[in-house]
C-alpha cells in the first residue's frame, strides 16, 4: 500500500556548447546534481549515452537518482543536436523537449526574429526574466560573450554577440607565431613587463573594459540604467574585475532550460 506520496519527478537539462557540455539534473525543480563535459565534435548517439550512463553511475554511488523522467536539449552545435535527442530519448523513453522556434517562453519579445536566438540565450532570458526585477542585462561568458538586455517593461530588446576571452586567446595564439596559449588571469598590472603579463593584460583586461564599455553604451541607448548578472564559467572571475556586473548566476541557463520544460511540457 502507498503512503499517499507522489514520487518526484526528474528531468536532466542539457545544454551543447561550442566549448562545453553542462548537464543539470533536476528534481520536482530543484537543481540536485550538475556536470560539466567537454564538447566533442562529430560524437555519436552511443558516445552521449555513455558520457550519461557514467554520470549517472557517479550520482547513484552518492545515493542519488539513478534514471529520469524526460529531457530537454538546448544546442548550439547543429551537428550534435540529434546524438543527444537520440540519447534522451533512449534514457527517458520520450523525445526530450528541443529548444527552439515554437518552444514557448513567457518573455515578451521586441526582437525582429526570435527565432534566430540561440537555444541558450533563449534559456538565459527566461531564468532571469523569471529571477530578476527589469530592466537587467544577462552577460553570459562562454565561447562568446552574449549579452541580453531587458527593457523596464520586462520585454527583451535585443543583444550583443562577442568574441569569448578563450576563443581571443585561441585565435591570437593561432596567428602569431611567437605568442602562446597562456593562463587567462588578471596581471599584476595592467601594463604587462614581460609577454606573458601583456597578453594577460591584452585578453582579460580587454575583456573587461570590452563588458562594462559595452554596457554603458546599452545604458545610454536605453536612457536608464539596469541590473546586470553574469553567467557562464568565467561569471565569478570577471565579475570581480568588472565595474558593471552586479551579482553572477551560476546555473541560470540549466535553470532557464528547467523552466521551458516547465512551460512546455504536461
Amino acid at each position: 500500500m502507498g503512503n499517499g506520496r507522489e514520487a518526484a519527478r526528474t528531468v536532466l537539462c542539457v545544454d551543447v556548447g561550442n566549448s562545453d557540455t553542462n548537464l543539470g539534473l533536476f528534481v520536482d525543480g530543484d537543481l540536485a546534481a550538475t556536470w560539466s563535459v567537454t564538447t566533442t565534435p562529430r560524437m555519436t548517439a552511443d558516445e552521449a549515452r555513455l558520457r550519461m550512463a557514467g554520470l549517472f553511475d557517479l550520482l547513484a554511488r552518492e545515493g542519488g537518482p539513478v534514471s529520469c523522467d524526460d529531457a530537454v536539449v538546448a544546442s548550439v552545435v547543429p551537428d550534435l543536436t540529434d546524438a543527444w535527442v537520440s540519447a534522451l530519448r533512449s534514457l527517458t523513453g520520450r523525445r526530450p523537449l528541443v529548444v527552439g522556434p515554437g518552444v514557448k517562453t513567457g518573455v515578451k519579445m521586441r526582437y525582429n526574429d526570435p527565432g534566430e536566438l540561440g537555444a541558450d540565450r533563449v534559456a538565459d532570458l527566461v531564468a532571469a526574466r523569471a529571477t530578476y526585477e527589469a530592466p537587467f542585462v544577462v552577460v553570459d561568458l562562454g565561447t562568446t560573450t552574449n549579452f541580453e538586455v531587458v527593457d523596464r517593461d520586462g520585454a527583451f530588446t535585443g543583444g550583443i554577440i562577442a568574441p569569448g576571452v578563450k576563443l581571443s586567446a585561441k585565435a591570437l595564439a593561432d596567428a602569431a607565431a611567437q605568442l602562446a596559449m597562456i593562463d587567462l588571469k588578471a596581471p599584476a598590472s595592467v601594463v604587462g613587463k614581460n609577454t606573458r603579463e601583456a597578453m594577460q593584460a591584452g585578453l582579460v583586461m580587454g575583456e573587461v573594459a570590452l563588458i562594462d564599455g559595452l554596457i554603458d553604451m546599452v545604458w545610454r541607448e536605453l536612457g536608464y540604467e539596469t541590473d546586470v548578472i553574469a553567467t557562464g564559467s568565467d561569471a565569478v572571475a570577471f565579475a570581480a574585475l568588472s565595474q558593471r556586473i552586479g551579482r553572477t548566476d551560476e546555473h541560470l541557463t540549466l535553470r532557464g532550460l528547467s523552466m521551458l520544460h516547465a512551460l512546455n511540457r504536461r
